[in-house]
């Protein structure tokens, strides 16, 4: 008697990339429209394939963008040692668990090293990573890091407050909690550097969340 055929899982999702590859994303959203119980013809449904895939090309566009390039188009040769903050940077993201928003505020300081970024920059710079799938603790690390790598600065530190919808309406529906995450680089690994940053941040004019 022939023994059954096995198909191990890797060979299985290969097969099913091969056959998903011949549908557009908007076939593929039509369908998830349909598996939860939608008529994906009816009248307020119909372009919301088109608005979805627009939608998600958006709230991803950080893939498509290069971090270093952004910070290296805008240095400026100052004779400045003290630190920069920039706060209360708004901040809209996906988690990469339940692709649902997570929001908040990032707060960024570094102490340059004989050459400044174009302020505009930095809140650019925390776009390019919010708009990707993320977690909020890679998301604060790859801040940082960005800004140590691209302009070489004595130390730069970050604070990311954030509140998780996955958590707000769904999954344990805790409406008041937030996230708090943070990243330190260089001097700011100091006590002294580290209480000055997290000081001036908690200073009236930060909105919060």
């Amino acid at each position: 008697m022939a023994q059954p055929m096995v198909v191990s899982k890797a060979t299985r999702r290969v097969n099913v990339e091969e056959s998903l590859s011949e549908f557009s994303t908007q076939d593929m959203y039509r369908e998830i429209l349909s598996r939860l119980g939608e008529d994906a013809n009816r009248d307020g449904l119909l372009a919301t394939p088109s608005r979805v895939e627009k939608s998600m090309a958006y709230l991803t566009k950080g893939y498509d963008e290069d971090p270093t390039k952004i910070l290296r188009g805008a240095l400026f040769d100052v004779d400045y040692d003290e630190m920069v903050i920039v706060k209360d940077i708004e901040m809209y993201s996906l988690c990469e668990h339940h692709m649902l928003p997570f929001f908040g505020k990032v707060h960024v300081a570094y102490i340059p090293k004989g050459k400044v970024i174009g302020l505009s920059k930095i809140p650019r710079l925390v776009e390019v990573f919010a708009r990707r799938l993320q977690v909020q603790e890679r998301l604060t690390r790859q801040i940082a890091d960005a800004i140590q790598d691209a302009v070489d600065p004595l130390g730069v530190g970050v604070v990311v407050e954030a509140r998780h919808l996955c958590m707000m309406m769904r999954g344990i529906e805790k409406q008041q909690s937030s996230t708090v995450t943070s990243a330190m680089v260089g001097c700011f690994h100091q006590k002294e550097t580290r209480s000055e940053f997290l000081s001036l941040v908690r200073q009236p004019g930060s909105g919060g969340l």
